[in-house]
């Protein structure tokens, strides 16, 4: 664990490696959220046409960009100016996408009740707070709304975990480590700094959507599909282990 880090210092570590990111990124965001998390994530959407959405982090905009084009009226947030400023600069002329540049655990600059459904992609556990987070998408969402967000693992990506492998490099198991030690770490993702990653437990989580509220719709862990094993055949180990988790929660 790290010394105590605030979201203050995730969102300038996040601001100093924007560039690098989003040069990165393709219209599908990067490899894990095409091949995991963009089909989990539309699938429990469902039809998003004329709702109102919110990316909540939305990055450099890819999602916010998929999300208008299916016909969704968008306002996107991020807690990085430069991640804005670039999703600002991706836009097309023709979508009308929303930006604006905030922190998802203080959106007072967002009218209670004022979206149908809010999408957070890879967000909540870039945040030291994430039950100011729930309950910030909890007021801005009408009743019967829905959030649905994706994060890391809790149970597998852990402060220590790790494949264990032989001298040749072969991969035996994933090792997880360290699992109740909920707090700030470093996680192997940056160029000149590493990013931080606020690791709590599975219960935290759950327990944080309960107490604020929310009844929980859908739990899913995505594996890669048949479709994009044969077009990315590596990820064939990734039915060994879980690297992401994805909820659905109604208001």
């Amino acid at each position: 664990m790290t010394d105590y880090f605030d979201t203050e210092e995730a969102i300038r570590r996040w601001d100093s490696f924007a560039n690098t990111y989003a040069n990165n990124a393709t219209e599908q965001g990067d490899l894990h959220r095409e091949v995991f998390l963009n089909p989990t994530l539309f699938s429990l959407m469902g039809d998003i046409k004329n709702k109102r959405v919110l990316d909540a982090g939305c990055g450099e905009g890819y999602l916010s960009r998929i999300l208008s084009k299916s016909g969704a009226k968008v306002t996107a947030v991020d807690y990085s100016p430069t991640m804005i400023d670039l999703a600002k600069k991706r836009r097309p002329e023709d979508e009308p996408i929303h930006y604006q540049q905030g922190n998802c655990e203080e959106l007072s600059f967002l009218e209670d009740a004022s979206f149908d459904l809010i999408i957070s992609n890879m967000v909540i556990h870039d945040l030291a707070h994430f039950e100011k987070a729930f309950q910030e998408m909890h007021r801005l969402l009408v009743d019967g709304g829905n959030f649905i967000f994706s994060i890391l693992h809790p149970c597998f990506i852990t402060p220590e975990s790790g494949w264990e492998k032989t001298k040749t490099g072969e991969k035996l198991h994933w090792n997880v480590d360290q699992y109740f030690y909920e707090g700030v770490y470093e996680q192997p993702l940056g160029d000149k700094e590493r990013m931080l990653f606020f690791h709590r437990t599975l219960t935290s989580y759950i327990n944080g959507l309960i107490n604020t509220g929310f009844t929980l719709e859908a739990v899913i862990e995505p594996m890669p599909s048949k479709e994009m094993l044969k077009k990315y055949p590596s990820f064939e180990e990734d039915f060994r282990c879980p690297d992401f988790i994805v909820f659905k929660v109604k208001k």
